[in-house]
Formats: structure tokens, C-alpha cells, sequence
């Protein structure tokens, strides 16, 4: 699907813990936006705490789209959010008004900007016997795909099978690394036209905010919400490995000690936030927005606007 729309679709980008979504109300307020959350686990019910949802006061303020989809124990996947994106994108446009596309997924952004590399069919003997492997050796299938692809194993979490096994299987069918692949796809034309910022944050500022934002979900009762989830109906393989409910699944489950359990998460999300950065640094077209540097003449409220409507009419 490509844009039927004159207007360019507005994308903020940024690490967990930037400020992204207290930035995008800023701005949806300012030019009467709509807000479309692109974040692989806020399209999860039940899943408020750790994933940091916009409260009840900023959806009441701001109208948000992309929260609240599935339930936790259900699967979900980009091709299915940018489906999701696609009729949300439309309707609006219809209704004349603008989406404001927030998140620091960059699976789900790249499937709406750029669509999929399909890549070969899938083998479902290779996957059994891969899924099988990683059943007994837990880990080594991320070993496997470090040794034929260190930007791919980058990116994918070691326990995201799912990935892990589609990576396998693609170099298993062409031969060449998923990321070369991938690689070559994204360069080619979007789906759609679009203005892209990114929050950019120093090191030691990240590891303060990520802090924050760790005692934040333990303060908030993330253990207590795990656990009602538990309760209602589980986790699939995908929310379960979100990070806090992995690891307070673990300590759950006596795999974790309790004295661990806050530094394991700290430790998790600033390995995500790695991941992140390095997605955005492959992005085409993006405007870095620093947000410890808010220069006196320009703030970063009106960085972000000077990227999204310098060009407007």
C-alpha cells in the first residue's frame, strides 16, 4: 500500500525511557494530532505497567491508536500491526486529520514504512529440527547465527526463536545473511512518504533515565500485574519475553533471585537500547533530536516541529 496522501506521515522515534511519548503529546497538542502507538508490546491488554502506556489523563487529552489490541496470551507480529497501521492511517486521513507515529519498535516502523522483505518460503521440516535443537541447547541457535551473521544476532534477543529460526532458515535457503538481505530491501522506494526524528540521548543520561524508568515499573507493581496475567490466561512466547515480565517470570519461577531481579532488568533494557540505536542509525532520512542539549534558542519541542512542519504550506 502506498500514500494517497499530499501530507507525509510524522514519525518519533527514539531508546526505551527518551521522553518519546511525553514529546509526542507536546506536539499532537500543538498541531491537534492523533497519536498512533508503534510498540511491539503495548499492543498488549493487561500490560501497563511495564510497558509504560500512556496514562488515562494523556489518552483523554491526546487520542491514541495502537494500544490495547490483543491479549497478552494471543500472538501478534509486525505483519499484523502494519495491517493494523495501514486502515488506521486511512480512516484518519478521511476524517481529516494526521497521525503522529510514536514508538521504539523498529520492526513494526520498518513493516509500515518500508513493507517486508518476504524472503524464501518457509521449510517446515528445518524449522521442527531447529526448534527441536534449541529445545535441548538452549541458546544455541543465537550461537549458530552469530557465527554467519553478527548483525542479525545483534539485533534478535537470544531467546526470540521465532526470529532466530527465520534467520536460520533464510540463510539456510539463499546462502547469504537475513540482514544483507534486509539490507537491500530497505533501501529500496517507501511505502508511504514521511518525516522521521529520532531522540538522541548521551550514555550516562540513558543509564539515569533507564533507571528511573526500572524503579518506576517496581514502584508501579509490575510483579503484582505479572502475576494477574499469570493468572488470566499466560503469555505467549512474543509478551512473555518483553523485558521486566521476562525477567519477573523468571523470578517467579524460582530461576531469579529476588536480590537480582531490578539489576537484571536495568542490564536488559540497555541491551535493548543498543539494539535500538543501531536500527536507527540503518535508518534513511533521519533527523537526530539531542535531548540533553536543549539550546536556549531552540528547544527540543521546536527541533521536533522544525522536522515535522518547516515544510508545511
Amino acid at each position: 500500500m502506498e500514500s494517497n496522501s499530499t501530507e507525509p506521515l510524522l514519525v518519533l522515534t527514539g531508546p526505551t525511557a527518551s521522553g518519546k511519548s511525553a514529546l509526542a503529546i507536546e506536539i499532537a497538542t500543538r498541531h491537534d494530532l492523533e497519536i498512533l502507538s508503534v510498540d511491539s508490546m503495548s499492543i498488549y491488554r493487561l500490560m501497563d505497567v511495564g510497558t509504560a502506556k500512556p496514562t488515562r489523563a494523556e489518552r483523554e487529552r491526546v487520542v491514541h491508536h495502537g494500544l490495547d489490541l490483543v491479549d497478552p496470551w494471543e500472538d501478534y507480529d509486525a505483519a499484523r500491526f502494519a495491517a493494523y497501521a495501514d486502515e488506521r492511517i486511512e480512516s484518519a486521513s478521511k476524517r481529516g486529520k494526521r497521525l503522529l507515529l510514536v514508538g521504539g519498535t523498529p520492526l513494526y516502523l520498518m513493516a509500515i514504512l518500508r513493507g517486508f522483505f518476504e524472503g524464501p518460503p518457509k521449510n517446515p521440516d528445518l524449522r521442527r529440527e531447529l526448534r527441536d535443537r534449541e529445545d535441548a541447547e538452549p541458546g544455541s541457535l543465537h550461537l549458530e547465527l552469530e557465527s554467519i551473521d553478527a548483525e542479525a544476532a545483534q539485533r534478535i534477543h537470544r531467546n526470540d526463536t521465532k526470529r532466530l529460526v527465520r534467520a536460520l532458515e533464510v540463510y539456510e535457503a539463499t546462502g547469504r545473511p537475513i540482514s544483507e538481505l534486509q539490507r537491500q530491501f530497505e533501501q529500496g522506494p517507501p511505502r508511504y512518504t514521511h518525516r522521521l526524528a529520532s531522540l538522541s540521548i548521551a550514555r550516562d543520561h540513558m543509564r539515569e533515565r533507564v533507571r528511573e524508568r526500572t524503579r518506576a515499573m517496581f514502584e508501579g507493581g509490575l510483579v503484582d500485574e505479572v502475576r494477574a496475567i499469570q493468572d488470566a490466561g499466560g503469555f505467549s512466547p512474543t509478551a512473555g519475553q518483553a523485558i521486566g515480565y521476562a525477567e519477573v517470570l523468571d523470578f517467579l519461577r524460582g530461576d531469579l533471585a529476588s536480590d537480582l531481579l531490578v539489576s537484571r532488568v536495568r542490564n536488559s533494557t540497555h541491551r535493548l537500547v543498543r539494539r535500538q540505536e543501531t536500527w536507527f542509525r540503518r535508518m534513511q532520512d533521519i533527523t537526530l533530536l539531542p535531548v540533553e542539549d536543549e539550546r536556549r534558542d531552540r528547544p527540543l519541542l521546536d527541533l521536533a516541529e522544525r522536522v515535522f512542519f518547516a515544510h508545511a504550506s
